[in-house]
């Protein structure tokens, strides 16, 4: 494990946060149900021919400070359409609010950002929202976005909608920590690069096969992040094993790279994960002996082990203090993106100590779907 040093940010990237996660869907309406009913989001929005957007019918769904917007093609011949033919049901865009997003694109750009979309404004009655995007690794791009005090439920061609699917329990999501990027053999340095040099982020912490690695599979992984520490942006790329790891198992089956998984805060893990259990989320079940001596290796905590044990959520400990983590199934039939759980009681750490339970938690999936 390392670290490296800062790099300046430019101005115009600087304060800014995640806005919202696209993700192309061949059922936006199905998906919308389901992020509803599992993991207690509210559809807050919808875009579709009815608001002006002929090609998509789209989705926008909140939790308190996470947003998600699914999207699905209304004609077979059409960007969406071929993405999650390629993908499956997959993210295509992390936007990131910004103060100015012309003077965000044009630094990004001049830095190298291959353009997505050149700035646009769209206004309303509601009032004015700026955007636009860039290239990242694979058909992933960043949006930037000026909401510049936009009173609409989400932007622009998009009306006011609910639906009436509702989780049994409240979730407590509160907002998203970190989206994990998985990327071919060799292409983390490129990609870490990439971050450094378009958006000047610095590098929190690498870590090599010899921190990430079980008797199995291995790989490799930096996590770049802004100045604030509010978005990160963790790399990952396969490392040399005896068989195929979770990152080639990825790339395989989502046909190259993309975001792997979403890093999503609670408050209470504890009440998050036992309700996310009662709506039928599927979590990765952690190997019985993790629990053993677990206070012995991590130190004093406020849970109790047995509650811990019982709901299979891993802890880990740094300087700063300790955080907890779970991690859902994938999502769809391809083992692809899938969801973190993660509470900081003021731990700024990504669970190196947890890495090795993580990893035969998947490898034991793996080995059920046969790709190991």
């Amino acid at each position: 494990m390392s670290t490296a040093t800062d790099t300046r940010q430019p101005a115009s990237l600087q304060e800014m946060a995640f806005d919202h996660l696209e993700l192309y869907v061949g059922n936006a309406l199905q998906a919308a149900y389901y992020y509803s009913a599992a993991f207690g989001f509210d559809v807050v929005a919808y875009g579709g021919p009815e608001t002006g957007l002929t090609d998509r019918a789209s989705y926008v769904l909140r939790q308190n400070g996470v947003c998600f917007v699914v999207t699905e093609a209304l004609r077979a011949d059409s960007a969406i359409a071929e993405h999650v033919r390629r993908h499956g049901d997959g993210i295509k865009d992390v936007a990131l609010t910004v103060r100015d997003a012309r003077a965000a694109w044009a630094a990004a750009v001049a830095a190298g950002a291959k353009p997505a979309a050149e700035p646009h404004e769209s206004q309303d009655a509601k009032g004015a929202v700026i955007t636009a995007s860039i290239h990242a690794y694979g058909d992933l791009v960043h949006t930037f976005v000026q909401r510049a005090g936009y009173r609409g439920p989400f932007m622009p061609r998009y009306d006011a909608r609910t639906l009436p699917a509702r989780a049994r329990q409240p979730v407590g999501l509160s907002h998203i920590d970190h989206c994990v990027g998985n990327v071919g053999w060799g292409e983390m340095e490129r990609w870490a690069e990439y971050y450094r040099r378009v958006f000047g982020f610095t590098q929190l912490v690498s870590f090599d096969e010899r921190d990430i690695s079980t008797e199995y599979t291995a790989l490799r992984s930096k996590v770049m992040s802004d100045s604030q520490g509010v978005v990160k942006f963790p790399i990952n790329e396969p490392a040399e094993g005896r068989k195929k790891s979770q990152i080639e198992e990825y790339l395989d089956f989502y046909g190259g790279p993309g975001v792997q998984h979403v890093a999503i805060a609670t408050n209470d893990i504890v009440a998050t994960v036992e309700a996310l259990r009662a709506n039928g989320v599927e979590l990765l079940q952690t190997p019985a002996a993790y629990y053993d001596q677990l206070e012995a290796r991590i130190g004093r905590i406020e849970e109790a082990t047995p509650v811990l044990r019982e709901l299979g959520i891993l802890v880990d400990r740094d300087d700063r203090g300790y955080l907890l983590q779970i991690f859902t199934k994938p999502l769809s039939g391809r083992p692809t993106v899938f969801f973190e759980i993660i509470q900081r009681k003021g731990s700024r750490s990504f669970g190196k100590g947890n890495f090795k339970a993580l990893f035969v938690a998947i490898e034991r999936e793996q080995e059920r779907r046969g790709t190991l």
